[in-house]
C-alpha cells in the first residue's frame, strides 16, 4: 500500500493541488461579482479552500473569494481587518479566539444551534462567550504521539507507551543502545505538550474564578517535573522549533523515536513516504501518569462576520463547509480531521492511525475559555523553558507562572470586582 492510498491521496501532491487551487481562483477572480461572498483561512485550510468552495458554487450560484492567511500573522490580520470594517464575510478561528472576537463584537452569534450540533465533548465550550455560542466547528486536532515501530521493537516495545514511567523507560533503553539519539522531541517554545501533562495528571491552571494562576499545585508540580527530566536526563534535546530544520526528516532518520503531534503530520508523512514506509511509524494517545488521559488540541472553527451585508449567505457557506461530506472531503485532501462524530463513521475514517484522535477527541483537556488563555500559554511555556534550561527550580518557576498568571489577569479581576463581567 502506497503512503498516498493510506490516506486517501493517491496522485494528488500539495504543489499540484496549490496551483490547481490557485488556477480555480484565478478562473473565480475572472466570473466574480463585486458582492462575491469572502472567505480568510489559514494553513492548508486556507491553501486547499477553492476546492471546497467550487462545490458551493455550484451548488448554490453564490461567487466566492477565498485568501489565505499566514497562520502567524492571521491573529493581527483580523483584527487590523475589524478595525478597518472590512472583515471578510467567513472566516477561519482557532477555537481559542473566538471568545476574543465576540468580545469585540467582530462576529455574529450562530444563527441555527443545529449547525454545532454532532460534535466532540468541550469542542463547543471555547466557541461560547456569555453563554451564546459564536462559531462552528470545523476540524479538531488533538495531540498524540507518533512513534517508530522498528526503532520501538528494538528495545522491546510493540507499541508507544501509555505511562510517564513507559516514556522513562523507552528513554533509558534508547539512550543505552544509541547514546547519540533521543527518545523524543518535544520543542521549547511549543506550549501543547506540557499542556498535555498537566492535563493526564488533573491539573488545571486558574483558580478563584479564572482570575489568578494556579500553578503551585502537587499535580501542576508532577507534571512540570516530568516533563524537565525528559531534557535533564537526555531523553529529549533542549531545542525550539528553529532550531531543527526539518523535524520530519530527523524522525524518518531515527534522531528521536517519540514525536507528540497533531493531524497534520499525516500529510506530511504521506508527501514524504519515499524516507520513511508507512509500516515503520505509527500513532498512539498520548502518556498520562497511569495511562492515557485528556490532552490538548488545536480544534479550528468557522464564524461569520457582523460587518457581512449577507449573513444568511454567510451561514449558508458555513453549512457547506462543516458539512460532513466536505469534511470528509478535506480529510482526503490535506488530512485535517472531521470536527463532526458521524463523518468518523465513515469507512474512509477506517485507518487505524487516526483511532487515537477519536479516542483521544472524546478526553479533551479541560481549559480555561477566557481570552486571556492565548497570552497565559505562551508565557506559561516562557517560564517552562527556563526551568529546562537551568535559570530556575521547579519550585520557583511554578512561582514564576502564578506571577505572571496573576499579572495578566489583574484587569480581569478588577473587572470582576466592579461587577462588569461575571
Amino acid at each position: 500500500m502506497t503512503g498516498g492510498d493510506r490516506f486517501g491521496h493517491a496522485g494528488l501532491t500539495r504543489r499540484g493541488m496549490i496551483a490547481g487551487g490557485a488556477a480555480g481562483m484565478l478562473a473565480a477572480c475572472g466570473r466574480r461579482d463585486p458582492d462575491a461572498l469572502t472567505f480568510w483561512a489559514t494553513g492548508y485550510e486556507g491553501d486547499y479552500s477553492p476546492h471546497l468552495l467550487a462545490a458551493f458554487t455550484r451548488a448554490t450560484g453564490m461567487a466566492t473569494d477565498a485568501q489565505s492567511l499566514p497562520g502567524s500573522a492571521a491573529h493581527e490580520k483580523y483584527l487590523t481587518a475589524f478595525a478597518g470594517a472590512s472583515l471578510p464575510d467567513v472566516m477561519m478561528l482557532p477555537s481559542g479566539w473566538v471568545s476574543e472576537f465576540a468580545m469585540i463584537g467582530a462576529i455574529e452569534p450562530l444563527a441555527d444551534p443545529a449547525l454545532a450540533g454532532d460534535g466532540f465533548p468541550d469542542v463547543m465550550r471555547p466557541l461560547t462567550y456569555g453563554g451564546v455560542a459564536y462559531a462552528v466547528p470545523w476540524s479538531v486536532g488533538s495531540q498524540v504521539q507518533f512513534y517508530r515501530r522498528d526503532i520501538l521493537g528494538e528495545i522491546g516495545f510493540d507499541t508507544a507507551p501509555s505511562t510517564w514511567d513507559g516514556w522513562r523507560t523507552v528513554g533509558a533503553r534508547l539512550k543505552r543502545r544509541y547514546p547519540d539519539r533521543y527518545a523524543m522531541l518535544m520543542f521549547l517554545n511549543w506550549w501543547d505538550t506540557l499542556v498535555t501533562f498537566a492535563s493526564a495528571a488533573g491539573a488545571y491552571p486558574l483558580r478563584a474564578g479564572d482570575t489568578r494562576g494556579n500553578f503551585r499545585t502537587p499535580a501542576y508540580r508532577e507534571a512540570l517535573s516530568f516533563y524537565v527530566s525528559l531534557f535533564a536526563d537526555g531523553y529529549a534535546p533542549g531545542v525550539s522549533s528553529n532550531e531543527i530544520q526539518d523535524p520530519m526528516a530527523a524522525f524518518a532518520r531515527g534522531y528521536f523515536t517519540l514525536y507528540p503531534s497533531g493531524p497534520t503530520l499525516l500529510t506530511d508523512l504521506r508527501r514524504r513516504v519515499d524516507e520513511i514506509a508507512p509500516d515503520r511509524w505509527g500513532t498512539a494517545r498520548m502518556p498520562g501518569p497511569d495511562g492515557p488521559g485528556r490532552v490538548s488540541a488545536i480544534n479550528n472553527s468557522l464564524a461569520v462576520s457582523t460587518r457581512s451585508r449577507r449573513k444568511a449567505d454567510a451561514w449558508a457557506l458555513v453549512r457547506h463547509l462543516t458539512s460532513v461530506e466536505s469534511e470528509l472531503t478535506f480529510q482526503r485532501m490535506i488530512g485535517v480531521l472531521p470536527a463532526r462524530r458521524s463523518a468518523w463513521r465513515d469507512p474512509q475514517l477506517a485507518d487505524p492511525v487516526l483511532r487515537p484522535f477519536a479516542e483521544q477527541m472524546e478526553l479533551p483537556a479541560r481549559l480555561p475559555t477566557i481570552v486571556e488563555w492565548e497570552r497565559i500559554r505562551l508565557d506559561v511555556q516562557i517560564v517552562a523553558e527556563r526551568v529546562v534550561r537551568g535559570g530556575l527550580t521547579i519550585d520557583e518557576g511554578l512561582a514564576a507562572m502564578d506571577t505572571r498568571v496573576d499579572a495578566i489577569l489583574a484587569k480581569r479581576r478588577a473587572l470582576v470586582a466592579a461587577g462588569r463581567i461575571a
